[in-house]
């Protein structure tokens, strides 16, 4: 079975980021993948140090990129590029955990101007030798188009994250479903 994992790179507690990945981890799963969700925002994390291999959660975060067939990488902008959250766990990545992966993109802004962010993420994406996928996702001011739900349990509708845009939505949708086609497409 194909395996998706979503980093979000946000640590608000309401994040956009992490349920706009929400949205594409389920179009992903009813692709057929398997999936999971990274909470940036939720794991023991220090800053990175280059001459410590382990630090926190490091290793084992490591390792469920590395089991992933594909990613959904999500940040909210922060001054015109990727979250400093982000940045953080990518650097504790390498070729290891993302080479001949697919990657799909997904950035968040407060404001209207994501174009940056998506580039800044190709950029590292592709120095870390994995394969971003064409389709990507760009929300403008995300706090009034996605809801982040309630406790998420699951039992109740109004409890998951959702878009309200259709267009965004079926695009968010979209990004889930094109990274589990590529994700298979690398595994042949």
């Amino acid at each position: 079975m194909t395996r998706i994992a979503a980093i979000s790179g946000s640590r608000r507690a309401e994040s956009t980021t992490r349920a706009a990945l929400s949205v594409a981890l389920d179009a992903a799963a009813d692709a057929g993948a398997e999936t999971d969700l990274i909470d940036l925002g939720a794991v023991d994390l220090p800053l990175y140090h280059p001459n410590e291999d382990a630090q926190g959660d490091s290793e084992a975060l490591k390792r469920r990129v590395r089991e992933a067939d594909g990613v959904l990488a999500g940040t909210p902008v922060y001054r015109g590029s990727y979250s400093s959250t982000f940045k953080n766990f990518h650097d504790f990545c390498g070729s290891d955990e993302y080479a001949n992966t697919a990657v799909g993109l997904l950035a968040t802004a407060g404001g209207g101007s994501y174009g940056g962010t998506l580039e800044h993420l190709r950029s590292t994406f592709r120095n870390v030798h994995a394969w971003t996928v064409p389709h990507e996702v760009g929300i403008q001011g995300a706090s009034s188009v996605v809801e982040t739900g309630g406790a998420g349990s699951g039992s109740d509708p109004a409890d998951e994250p959702r878009i309200t845009d259709d267009d965004l939505r079926r695009r968010t949708e979209r990004l889930g479903r094109v990274v589990v086609e590529h994700a298979e497409r690398l595994r042949e």
